[in-house]
């Protein structure tokens, strides 16, 4: 099949931002002026067409990423509405490494928020070219230089203003386009035309000044219009967005551009902008994987006629047509009806359904192509983050890591019925949700489900008994404490000598503990010299002090930010087994934890309270006395004051009900995990109690 479009013109490119600045209003304004949708849909009303899942309607919040495409001035983009709140921001990290592209919105009253620091520094992380739009331009409140000083400063970024803003807050109206020099108005109700002129007058002194002062900052990416710019010569608008979109391309600027999605102003000059500035497939480096089972790297040119690589970067189980993957095709085709290999999991995988989706609605195809973004229906051992290629040019991508849950709940079915549908519905959820973890408490035997957050749980067990109708109790949720060590033990050894009739088992290993950097989870090193413990029983021991670690020492939790030296140990010729030296390295890890003052640790979470100047005394008192550790109270427009905190998650559970009870309704707050710290010895007594 011939392909439809050229590949230089596809647009593969995420919406992202912080919770409620805009992001899925934006993208139903894009559907709608590219003629997906014949009427506006509004997250208020819960009409929305990314937003399909019940559980984000009523909250009106985004809470799964969801893939559309569009099209614009013959050009194809594939949009992905990503969720804002961090307890979701799996979400966000899977789409930005698929992506060649994004549009980050912010909120034009608040500015630069938490969450838009940390899908900032995902992008910075995937290396994904960005444009800004500034939303919410018609509020009250709203300042379009303020919101670019804030990317400037806090995302240590380089925006450059390629619009003016015509009108504040209430009076905006349009916008004057910089480069062209030309006046975009939105006349009609639905902001389907957009009436360009030439720029009044009166505006004119404003406009010469501000396009002056970005002609500089373009010019100072690109050598020849820096040599041009001072020796005073005119620099024509197509040098310009040359030289801007080599920049966005190279990470070198980000160009900004304002609207108001809500009130239908700005979202054409936006789509044109995703056209003009950010990169198709074709521009991004090519794709590097390795060679399976070796160290031999391979890179595949974005080429329909190379062998295929695709990634898979999302499970969905679709009540209505089963279990979808979501690729994105980097080389080669896949076609409809043809078997693939799946690289991660070395099996081959049959395509069945090909579907171009359109958030819950889909439609067939027969192939999907390089540069692009698909999903199939029936592959049963195909999980996020797997790579699907040629079995004969097997190549093998990066997959995608995913953040640690935090919290945890405990569940029971309510009847026995329910018992083998909670099964189901679990093993389903954490296929789709790589953040989402199923356990077992060892003592009470209990299930235990972990998540990034109570929303992020509070939402799973709504999926549950909606989706999978199960009735099911749920407990208190629980911190996901950690263990580690603060001494160092230069020496701890253990003989396992099991005699019984017939064949004895004998390990005997000699093992250094010390505490390493945090963050570090376990690390084993092996000094051992002259074969003492031969090679191949070395990684039985290991594997025991990894599985000890598992289960810590204080109270169940798992070790981490050890640093484990394996220096001396014997064998004997008949005895000795894998099984006699993980036992042996699993008792002397435990024993030398034992001896190296153990301590626990709790996740601390970086929260951002905003509310009104009036309750700031009471936030921050409420906060000290939740063991918070008070960063910085900072003044917003509007009479709010953003306060920014380092509490323990332990401390901040309905949090949300008690600062809407401080602040009569108007408090908001964010918050992300930040890292593992050690608990206060009276917390650790309270919490010991409680296990023991």
């Amino acid at each position: 099949m011939a392909r439809e479009y050229p590949l230089e013109r596809y647009r593969n490119i995420g919406i992202i931002a912080h919770i409620d600045a805009g992001k899925t209003t934006t993208t139903e304004r894009v559907l709608f002026y590219t003629g997906r949708t014949h009427r506006l849909g509004s997250v208020d009303d819960g009409t929305t067409v990314t937003d399909w899942m019940e559980q984000e309607r009523e909250r009106g919040i985004t809470i799964v990423s969801a893939a559309v495409t569009a099209h614009w001035r013959d050009y194809v983009i594939n949009l992905i509405d990503t969720p804002g709140h961090i307890d979701f921001t799996a979400e966000v990290q899977r789409s930005l490494r698929v992506l060649d592209g994004g549009v980050v919105v912010f909120d034009a009253v608040q500015g630069v928020e938490p969450q838009s620091e940390t899908v900032w520094r995902q992008a910075d992380l995937y290396r994904v070219p960005r444009i800004c739009f500034v939303n919410k331009m018609d509020r009250v409140g709203a300042s379009f230089e303020r919101t670019i000083e804030m990317i400037r400063e806090r995302l240590a970024a380089n925006p450059i203003a390629v619009q003016m803003p015509v009108g504040e807050e209430a009076k905006f109206k349009g916008v004057v386009d910089l480069i062209e020099e030309s006046l975009i108005l939105w006349t009609d109700e639905l902001g389907a035309s957009r009436d360009v002129s030439d720029v009044p007058d009166e505006l004119k002194q404003e406009v010469a000044t501000r396009r002056q002062a970005m002609i500089e900052k373009i010019a100072e990416t690109n050598e020849s219009l820096t040599d041009k710019f001072i020796e005073g010569k005119e620099i024509s608008p197509d040098e310009l967005k040359t030289a801007l979109r080599q920049a966005v391309l190279e990470s070198k600027a980000t160009p900004v551009f304002c609207g108001s999605a809500l009130k239908n102003k700005g979202i054409q000059p936006l789509l044109d902008a995703i056209v003009e500035y950010l990169p198709s497939p074709v521009e991004i480096p090519d794709v590097v994987g390795v060679k399976p089972g070796t160290e031999e790297e391979i890179s595949r040119p974005p080429d329909d006629e190379e062998p295929l690589s695709a990634l898979v970067f999302k499970i969905v189980t679709d009540p209505y047509v089963g279990r979808l993957a979501y690729f994105r095709v980097y080389s080669g085709k896949i076609k409809k009806g043809s078997t693939v290999y799946n690289s991660s999991a070395g099996k081959k995988e049959r395509v069945g359904r090909l579907l171009r989706m359109y958030a819950d609605r889909r439609e067939d195809i027969e192939e999907v192509s390089a540069g692009d973004i698909g999903a199939v229906l029936g592959m049963k051992n195909t999980f996020t983050g797997d790579t699907l290629c040629d079995a004969a040019n097997q190549i093998l991508l990066e997959t995608i890591t995913f953040p640690d849950p935090v919290i945890f709940v405990a569940i029971e079915p309510k009847t026995l019925a329910d018992q083998d549908r909670l099964s189901e519905a679990l093993h389903k959820l954490s296929e789709e949700d790589p953040t989402f973890r199923v356990g077992a408490d060892e003592n009470t035997g209990q299930t235990l489900i972990w998540g990034m957050g109570e929303l992020h749980l509070e939402v799973l067990v709504d999926r549950m008994k909606r989706e999978f109708k199960v009735q099911a109790k749920i407990g208190r949720p629980r911190v996901a404490y950690r263990e580690s060590i603060r001494r160092e033990v230069p020496e701890v050894e253990y003989r396992y000598v099991k005699q019984t009739g017939g064949r004895g088992q004998f390990g005997h290993v000699v093992l250094a503990l010390e505490p390493a950097d945090p963050g570090s989870d376990i690390i084993f090193e092996n000094k051992t010299t002259g074969g003492v413990i031969p090679r191949e029983y070395i990684p039985a021991v290991e594997k025991g002090v990894r599985e000890a670690a598992e289960g810590g020492v204080l109270a169940g939790y798992p070790l981490i930010d050890v640093k484990v030296t394996l220096l001396d140990g014997s064998f004997h010729e008949v005895d000795s087994s894998d099984m006699a030296f993980k036992m042996a390295g699993s008792m002397a890890f435990k024993e030398g934890v034992q001896r190296a003052d153990p301590v626990l640790l709790e996740p601390v979470m970086l929260s951002e309270v905003v509310v009104p100047e009036a309750h700031v005394g009471d936030i921050t008192g409420d906060l000290s006395s939740r063991r918070a550790e008070i960063e910085g109270i900072e003044l917003r427009p509007g009479g709010v004051q953003a306060i920014t905190a380092m509490v323990p998650l332990g401390e901040m559970f309905g949090y949300a009900t008690i600062l809407r009870s401080l602040t009569q309704g108007r408090g908001v707050f964010t918050m992300e995990f930040d890292h593992y710290a050690r608990v206060a010895a009276e917390v650790t007594d309270r919490l010991l109690v409680g296990v023991r």
